[in-house]
């Protein structure tokens, strides 16, 4: 508190701690004036510049799509940004009870989304530091996770992982916040709002269209999205990014391009919930409602190896996803059901 202070000028009270992660502490802080501000000491380097630069970048080129930037002290990894107050999130529409509220929520994130890939075409320069491309270090991964499950790996994989790695650097480069979860989006009077930016950076268009079909690759809040719905989704996130790279609406592009990209998301989240769910299932959540690590784990194998099936490509991952499902089937699963909003 007394580094914000200093940042801003003015004494802050009242901290009050709105969860944060192992990776940041965030407190929302009164100000002189009765106003609040929210700050977020990060304990990386490369998350504190990440999110500054996302945010900073964010302000010039579009502005209130995300909170505003106030200050940033980079001895202290500390930034202080605008407070956009308590607003529901996608996620609390997502867990609720209202249908169509939910419906008109995911597609106005889907299109909120497309429209900044859109307009942020050829910026990079204007980023400076964002976050750095990971497919390759994540698909490097699988052998050893494959060696653990006792799985061996099948002819043409490495082949099949060379393809998805060059989403790294595709040429369908936009900006994104990076961590577009649902419960990182807050639904305000102005329009929905993205709150989290310590991923920022420039990625494959992809990647955040694949994030609907997942869904939600990254995030605590996973249930499974009816397919009308999720493909709605997807098509409101393609008409918008098309302004920015007209070659996407060749769906002989953007198909094939969104089936990578959801291969990346499922590879990259799978050494992180793997291991804690070997002996014993547990909920992605401690105190939300939410699905359990084995049922998400089990749906995105069976989702994504059936999508390559049909559409006969990357045969090798299909495989492995497969044979991942056979080494579980002991774990007698549940299926994952769908959103809550979406029941009934």
């Amino acid at each position: 508190m007394t580094a914000a202070s200093a940042l801003l000028g003015s004494e802050l009270t009242d901290p009050v701690d709105l969860g944060g992660s192992h990776r940041s502490t965030v407190l929302r802080a009164r100000r002189p004036d009765g106003g609040t501000v929210i700050l977020k000491a990060h304990a990386e380097w490369s998350g504190f510049a990440a999110e500054s630069g996302g945010l900073r970048f964010a302000d010039l080129n579009f502005a209130g799509l995300g909170p505003r930037l106030l200050a940033a002290d980079a001895e202290h990894r500390l930034i202080a940004m605008e407070d956009l107050g308590d607003a529901p999130n996608l996620a609390d529409l997502l867990l609720g009870g209202d249908r169509e509220a939910a419906r008109a929520a995911l597609i106005e994130w889907a299109a909120t989304y497309g429209r900044l890939a859109a307009r942020s075409v050829g910026r990079e320069s204007e980023l400076g530091v964002g976050a750095a491309p990971w497919i390759q270090e994540t698909v490097a991964k699988l052998p050893g996770l494959l060696d653990s499950m006792e799985i061996v790996s099948p002819t043409g994989l490495d082949a099949d992982l060379d393809a998805v790695a060059e989403l790294d650097y595709d040429r369908f480069q936009v900006f994104s916040p990076g961590d577009i979860c649902p419960d990182n989006n807050l639904l305000t009077a102005e329009g929905l709002r993205p709150i989290d930016f310590e991923h920022s950076g420039f990625h494959s268009v992809f990647l955040d269209a694949a994030y609907a079909r997942m869904p939600f690759s990254t995030c605590w809040c996973v249930f499974r999205l009816p397919k009308t719905f999720a493909q709605e989704a997807e098509r409101a996130y393609q008409d918008e990014a098309v302004a920015g790279y007209p070659e996407l609406a060749d769906d002989k592009i953007w198909r094939p391009g969104v089936r990578l990209a959801s291969v990346a998301h499922v590879l990259f989240m799978a050494p992180f919930l793997l291991p804690g769910v070997l002996d014993e299932d547990r909920p992605m959540h401690r105190s939300r409602p939410t699905a359990t690590v084995r049922q998400i784990l089990r749906y995105r194998w069976e989702s994504s190896a059936a999508a390559l099936e049909r559409a006969a490509e990357l045969p090798a991952v299909a495989a492995v996803f497969r044979a991942q499902l056979a080494a579980t089937e002991h774990w007698r699963t549940p299926d994952l059901p769908d959103y809550p909003a979406f029941r009934g």
